[in-house]
């Protein structure tokens, strides 16, 4: 839906918002080696890495996901739960004192505690589509100021941290990055575990927290979302090319037979004359 299509007096607030919304933005990225030698570029998804970042949302998300990180635990006991005062300290008169009926009133020292915290939850629920956008989001924040890199694929033959620093020197990655791991990536989530600036997550596990607190963040080609629709259309190019050149092999073997038959009919009659 575009502006120029929509009835400003009839429209209902989420076609407004869904109009007034800017277009999504054509992104690319560097394909790089292991080694940081470049291999092209990629296209980037728009509809993940070339919206406007909804500041609104991923607040709000990011809010509800530290606050589902609590664990709620905390605890003080009140005045009926501290131990002792069951007697009366004092007698209620005759000592010039304030009236007492319990050591154990917030205001004597070793007392309970008034108002104090209580286990609880402090979990909130969030739309799936609210995380989904804060999440894309985050992606197109992180693409828009270029932070955003693509290796073709982690070949550690074994764990090495030496290789893991070698590596992220030779991708010119700063600050701290964010490295989303396959599940065949077992050898390279070995090699970063031991660097301090590194953050390693799975695919499944991507959240716009990690997102936006890491500086850089590095995919693969089987871990680069948006990228399923792309690797099935180079699947199909290729099939259609090698059904093509089977095509033409088949052609040329057929010519080639129908050649030696003409030959071998004349030599026939050659002999037969």
């Amino acid at each position: 839906m575009s502006i120029d299509s929509i009835d400003f007096e009839t429209a209902t607030p989420a076609e407004l918002r869904r109009a007034l919304r800017p277009a999504a933005v054509a992104r690319q990225v560097t394909r790089r080696s292991q080694d940081g030698a470049e291999l092209g570029t990629v296209n980037l998804e728009p509809a993940i890495f070339g919206l406007e970042p909804n500041v609104a949302v991923m607040h709000q998300v990011v809010t509800a996901q530290l606050a589902n990180a609590r664990a709620g635990t905390q605890s003080t006991k009140t005045r009926s739960e501290v131990r002792g005062g069951g007697s009366k300290p004092f007698s209620q008169k005759g000592t010039g004192r304030a009236r007492a009926g319990s050591s154990r009133s917030p205001v004597w020292v070793g007392g309970g505690i008034a108002l104090g915290p209580k286990p609880r939850s402090y979990a909130q629920k969030t739309p799936k589509k609210m995380i989904r956008l804060a999440i894309n989001s985050a992606l197109s924040d992180r693409a828009m100021e270029e932070r955003v890199a693509l290796v073709d694929a982690w070949n550690f033959e074994v764990p090495s941290t030496k290789a893991a620093i070698g590596c992220l020197k030779a991708l010119d990655l700063e600050g701290r990055v964010l490295v989303v791991l396959g599940d065949d990536d077992y050898n390279a989530g070995r090699s970063f575990a031991n660097l301090p600036e590194v953050q390693l997550i799975t695919t499944s596990e991507l959240n716009t927290y990690d997102i936006l607190v890491n500086d850089w963040i590095v995919f693969t080609d089987a871990t680069l979302p948006g990228a399923d629709a792309e690797v099935e259309i180079d699947v199909t190019a290729e099939v259609a090319v090698e059904a093509a050149e089977t095509k033409e092999t088949v052609e040329e073997a057929d010519t080639v037979a129908v050649v030696d038959e003409a030959a071998d009919s004349a030599d026939d009659e050659g002999s037969g004359s």
